[in-house]
């Protein structure tokens, strides 16, 4: 009788200790991730070639496998929960379909932030890193920084993996420890998190850069809802724009005798005269009173009250942009100490929280013939104080109010942490990539900052230009962003144009933004004097064009590449645009071509099945362009459309 009554609790005993110490391993997309009751964890990779190992420093309860879906697939997970100096509940999930795994932590009682996870002890060595740091979130190839996502490669085979927040992007930090570890979680001086928050972090891996830069954007803009905005989403993205903010013509001063309604239809007079479509105008900070005397000269002051100033526009801004008969895209900037916003919305430093003041904005913007809001200053004077909320609120109340009114957003002057949030708002279509004025000097940054925004599904722009520069409008055709041109009266090249837009103004542009291609990022990485290298391309369907842009930043002038490099896996033609010559090329041909001037333009057309490689209309930038050709199949026979603006009638398209 003893031994029957014992034997049960014996078992019962040794089963407990059994599952106390076991490890429990899950699989994904080529990894494995493994969790051990007394604390640790790891994730390997199952080519071998990778392997994390990090630590709770606690013993692990309740620790269980589960299955699932989510916006990113079908996934396995191992959940746990652990007690240190707040009682925590933490989740690993690896997915069956994509190299990515999501870390997850919540506090069911609140507690001190204290915690980083993951917080990996073991990881990869001797790799190549980059981060993105400050206004305009600029490459940063030598330094970390906390608030941006971190990408890190191998210098020879380019496989990469990112380590990002997956949420509360305006609080989260990712950071090196006291001993080397590298975590991420929220910035410490946030004493304290508030019962039931949750925050998550991902990580991708990937056989390349630009391969991994694609994955963990696709994966965070899922996890957000984000639906991708396309390259046309708006008159921003559709259209060329005439600009008058810092390093145009127009900005803060008139053409001379003229009032700024007088110089602004001038502008679109011109437009016309070209026989060119002009999309949009945008206002900048010059349009609205500023400062404690509500002037609208005040250049270094806030806004005092968000409407456009009086003595510019006396009949009010819907009535100017009834008669300019273009759309309008509007500034904004931080808001005034003697404003009387202070009195009348709930405020956070130099921002609104108020929804009603977004929504008053917004009503306002949508009655005046305005299609975008530009919030501009994010990383400077337009910022709220430093918490878990008050950005959260500030940037969403915006988007929101905007939204309801078909609005769409472009964010200016932003910080890495605004790249990331803009991955949770279906109407920001755009954001400044580069510092003011596009210039030469700006390309490089521009490119590396384009990897960003374009993996976040937001469009880059690179700021106004002359349209009489070239290579200036050559980079913004090719970053599939906006093209925006700030000419005096009477100097707008209608022929220069006229490489990137149709007739009707429509911009000819690739189907994504230009960004270097692997070996740049590795030659940065180094700083190895040869030229920048950039990619984009136009896709039917296995038959890709693909365009290379390349600079020099050195003495260097040789650029070297191969067509495999760009995943081109059969012969190609490959079309200098500006030499006009061109030769057949295998995939894994060593090319060397010298740049000359201020860049290289390569156009690589695949040659199909008929023989015949398509370059397309060489009199645009963008040859193969869908807002020219829209359709290409090669079966055999190569049937392809073209679409004609207005005004248009003869398109030459060339092939080999």
């Amino acid at each position: 009788m003893r031994t029957r009554a014992i034997l049960p609790f014996l078992l019962y005993f040794l089963l407990g200790a059994s599952q106390a110490v076991c490890a429990v391993t899950i699989s994904g997309f080529g990894l494995t991730v493994t969790v051990d009751p007394s604390g640790s964890y790891d994730l390997s990779l199952v080519s071998g070639s990778w392997h994390f190992d990090g630590n709770i420093g606690q013993a692990l309860q309740n620790v269980a496998i589960g299955t699932g879906a989510d916006a990113l697939g079908n996934y396995s997970e191992i959940t746990f929960d652990f007690q240190s100096d707040a009682a925590r509940h933490a989740g690993i999930r690896a997915y069956g379909t994509r190299p990515a795994v999501l870390f997850s932590m919540s506090y069911p009682s609140g507690g001190p932030n204290t915690f980083h996870f993951p917080n990996w002890t073991v990881y990869p060595g001797n790799l190549n890193h980059l981060t993105f740091n400050g206004i305009f979130a600029p490459p940063a190839f030598f330094s970390y920084s906390a608030e941006s996502p971190w990408v890190f490669f191998d210098t020879t085979s380019h496989a990469s993996f990112i380590l990002s927040p997956a949420a509360n992007f305006m609080s989260a930090s990712t950071l090196w420890g006291a001993k080397g570890e590298m975590g991420t979680g929220i910035d410490a001086s946030i004493t304290s998190l508030p019962q039931g928050f949750s925050h998550s972090a991902l990580m991708v891996f990937e056989s390349g850069i630009n391969q991994a830069f694609a994955t963990w954007g696709d994966s965070l803009t899922r996890l957000q809802g984000k639906t991708r905005p396309p390259n046309d989403a708006d008159p921003t993205l559709k259209q060329v724009g005439y600009w008058t903010d810092n390093g145009a013509t127009y900005y803060y001063q008139t053409a001379p005798s003229m009032t700024y309604p007088q110089t602004l239809s001038t502008i679109k007079s011109n437009f016309d005269q070209l026989g060119i479509g002009l999309g949009y105008v945008q206002l900048d900070s010059w349009f609205y009173p500023k400062g404690a005397s509500a002037a609208w000269t005040d250049n270094g002051s806030g806004i005092y009250e968000y409407n456009a100033a009086s003595p510019l526009f006396p009949a009010g801004l819907g009535n100017f942009q009834q008669s300019l008969g273009v759309p309008l895209l509007t500034h904004a900037r931080w808001i005034d100490a003697s404003s009387p916003y202070h009195q009348t919305y709930k405020m956070s430093g130099n921002v609104v929280l108020d929804a009603a003041y977004w929504d008053s904005v917004a009503s306002y913007l949508v009655t005046s013939g305005v299609a975008t809001y530009e919030q501009d200053w994010l990383d400077d004077k337009a910022q709220p104080a430093f918490n878990l909320t008050d950005a959260e609120t500030f940037l969403g109340n915006m988007a929101a109010a905007m939204a309801r009114r078909q609005l769409t957003m472009q964010y200016c002057m932003a910080s890495p942490r605004h790249f990331l949030q803009s991955s949770k708002y279906n109407n920001l279509t755009s954001i400044r990539a580069s510092s003011d004025r596009l210039t030469r000097s700006r390309w490089s940054d521009f490119l590396y900052t384009s990897s960003l925004a374009s993996a976040l599904g937001v469009w880059p722009y690179a700021d106004n230009f002359m349209s009489t520069e070239t290579s200036n409008l050559l980079v913004a055709t090719l970053s599939a962003g906006p093209i925006g041109i700030g000419d005096p009266i009477g100097s707008i090249s209608g022929p220069n144009l006229l490489h990137a837009v149709r007739r009707d103004g429509v911009i000819v542009k690739p189907d994504v933004p230009l960004t270097p291609i692997d070996s740049s990022y590795v030659n940065m990485a180094h700083s190895v004097d040869t030229p920048q290298i950039a990619a984009t391309y136009s896709d039917f369907a296995g038959l890709r064009t693909h365009y290379l842009f390349a600079f020099t930043q050195g003495s260097n002038v040789q650029a070297n590449f191969s067509p495999s490099d760009l995943g081109i896996a059969q012969p190609a033609y490959l079309y200098d645009y500006f030499g006009g010559t061109g030769a057949v090329v295998n995939p894994t041909d060593a090319l060397q071509k010298n740049v000359t001037g201020d860049a290289l333009y390569l156009v690589l057309a695949p040659i199909g099945p008929s023989g015949i490689a398509i370059l397309g209309d060489l009199d645009q930038f963008v040859s193969m362009g869908k807002k020219r050709i829209p359709s290409l199949t090669d079966d055999g026979t190569v049937r392809l459309t073209v679409i004609f603006a207005a005004g248009e009638t003869a398109r030459t398209i060339h092939g080999y």
